[in-house]
């Protein structure tokens, strides 16, 4: 196993790279939940957390093993992430519409929503276990360790940013929540 300081650094910079999507949808969530509690937010980026952590490491044991079937798959995924971000997104962007001139407390992402959304801005990262194809077992384990740990990080500020910026844009919060969950699902689907 070759841990030197250089493996720490690739990794968490690729924790970084792979996060932004997941960040910008914990920036939405914030958003359209401002009054979102501690526990929920942890809860929320946890599941950002652990679907970057085992998106790689199943796109590692694909390429480990049944490499010509996940290369096959490989061009669907940014359509995937479109179709449910794109989902997410619209339902917020209408429930934000339909409740414009209400101030009521809407309820925020449900674990459906979440697990939907977990799996949207992850699944890019599914092609990660190419990159990390050389490594050991332990060794991509340890790489996805490292992305989930910074996943978690900034999913965790995302929340945060988005909530108090979300009781700022109070009503408008939700609308302006679908326009960025399907900005990204576009930006995965045409622009990578």
């Amino acid at each position: 196993m070759n841990l030197s300081v250089a493996f720490f650094i690739k990794n968490t910079i690729l924790g970084i790279g792979l996060a932004m999507d997941a960040f910008s949808v914990s920036l939405a969530n914030g958003l359209n939940e401002p009054k979102m509690k501690k526990p929920k937010m942890c809860g929320v980026a946890g599941i950002f957390a652990t679907f970057q952590f085992a998106m790689p490491m199943i796109g590692w044991i694909c390429v480990s093993t049944i490499a010509r079937l996940f290369s096959v798959f490989e061009k669907f995924i940014p359509w995937i992430a479109l179709i449910l971000l794109g989902y997410i997104g619209g339902k917020m962007l209408y429930e934000g519409i339909k409740n414009k001139g209400a101030e009521e407390e809407k309820p925020g992402v449900g674990l459906k929503g979440l697990l939907v959304q977990g799996i949207a801005t992850s699944i890019d990262a599914l092609s990660v276990g190419f990159t990390i194809s050389r490594y050991s077992c332990m060794e991509a384990l340890l790489a996805c360790l490292l992305i989930g740990t910074v996943t978690f990080i900034i999913c965790f500020a995302g929340l945060i940013i988005g909530k108090k910026a979300g009781t700022k844009l109070a009503g408008k919060a939700g609308i302006l929540g679908g326009i960025i969950l399907i900005a990204i699902g576009l930006e995965i689907c045409f622009y990578r």
